[in-house]
């Protein structure tokens, strides 16, 4: 099965962006190749499924947002809602009124997604209070934090409005690459500074007044010509202290320490997903679904593991003395965090896993099908 790997090509003027695709097979393996086969497992289950809900098809890159004590998420269709933690009660539900392109970003109050004609949406408490039209198109979720709704657009604009009536506070515009990827970049924070992601760096921004305040790269892109030197930073990214580490595209994984904007390690790697961790490792697949985990404070290899390879995997989440991540049949598999040989598997709806976040002890994985799967490990 082919992976499409959209590139945008950013005109000289902000008006507008066309696109061109090719495939991720084409650069980097056989079509033909399949996805390894499972191994048998006799062992006791490590982990359990503690609730689940059903919701729309999810064809849009979803972000799950985790504030508080709550899930926020949204399906294609438009429907967003938020998700008690311990037990899946709805707490609230709005309808975008529109079809999903990006999101979603929630500070438990206000949540902010994009639809597909481009317009920011803004829903108080599940209803909705306002949108807005964007300038370029966006694909990764805003981010809400001190009452304001932060973008992040396809050529790396950065924009902030006021999430009570959508007034536009700043924007902050940098010099842009030849091409960027239309995946879902990297919009976080770190104590009063807003990170993001343009290009192969994170830069730490003012967010009271959109200034610039520093920037670390976390690749150092290489190549003969601009598709090979293509490294933007995909999200989801990982916060752990000082440092917010994430995956540059088929390039590197790598952290920054946002307390002083400087970067701390790199490995040279593969891959197109966004990475997990915690307090000790980062966790990533690269290009062929091979998994490798880094020692956090220095980037040192603990260990890798290859029983996955061409399986699609998602984004890994470490909980607790597991690594989890799910694949293209719905399954979610669960490592031994200090060696990654696999201890069990949760099957879910038999659909890809194309989100997951964690909050607290629970891991919450969600597929293409709409499913929600909620996970505590034993």
């Amino acid at each position: 099965m082919k992976r499409a790997v959209l590139i945008s090509l950013l005109a000289a003027s902000l008006s507008g962006c066309s696109t061109i695709s090719s495939t991720w097979n084409s650069w980097f393996g056989d079509a033909k190749s399949k996805p390894a086969v499972l191994e048998t497992l006799s062992g006791p289950a490590t982990g359990r499924v503690v609730w689940s809900a059903k919701g729309d098809n999810i064809n849009f890159p979803l972000s799950i947002a985790t504030p508080g004590d709550r899930f926020v998420v949204a399906s294609s269709d438009g429907s967003v809602r938020a998700l008690s933690a311990a037990d899946g009660r709805e707490l609230w539900r709005g309808d975008a009124g529109a079809k999903l392109s990006a999101g979603i970003g929630s500070d438990g109050r206000f949540a902010a997604v994009v639809n597909r004609d481009n317009e920011l949406i803004v829903l108080d408490n599940g209803k909705v209070a306002w949108k807005k039209a964007l300038p370029t198109p966006v694909v990764a979720a805003p981010y809400v934090a001190g009452e304001r709704v932060f973008t992040l657009t396809l050529d790396r604009q950065v924009l902030a409005y006021d999430a009570l009536d959508g007034r536009k506070i700043w924007e902050l515009k940098r010099p842009g690459e030849p091409l960027t990827l239309a995946k879902a970049g990297v919009l976080a924070a770190y104590k009063d500074t807003l990170i993001v992601g343009q290009g192969p760096r994170l830069a730490g921004v003012d967010p009271v007044k959109g200034q610039l305040r520093w920037e670390a790269s976390v690749a150092t892109p290489r190549g003969t010509n601009e598709v090979e030197r293509l490294a933007d930073l995909v999200g989801p990214a990982v916060r752990q202290g000082e440092l917010i580490c994430a995956r540059a595209f088929q390039s590197s994984v790598g952290c920054v320490n946002a307390e002083r904007g400087s970067a701390v390690w790199s490995r040279l790697v593969g891959g197109a997903n966004g990475i997990g961790g915690d307090a000790q490792l980062i966790v990533a697949g690269d290009a062929s679904d091979r998994l490798s985990a880094w020692r956090l404070a220095n980037g040192d290899l603990a260990w890798s593991a290859d029983q996955f390879q061409l399986r699609k995997l998602s984004e890994p989440v470490v909980l607790g003395q597991q690594v989890l991540i799910g694949d293209f049949e719905g399954q979610v598999h669960l490592l031994d965090r200090e060696t990654g040989k696999t201890r069990s598997r949760i099957a879910t709806d038999g659909s890809p896993i194309v989100a997951t976040a964690l909050l607290g002890d629970t891991a919450l994985f969600a597929t293409k099908s709409g499913g929600l799967f909620a996970i505590k490990a034993e």
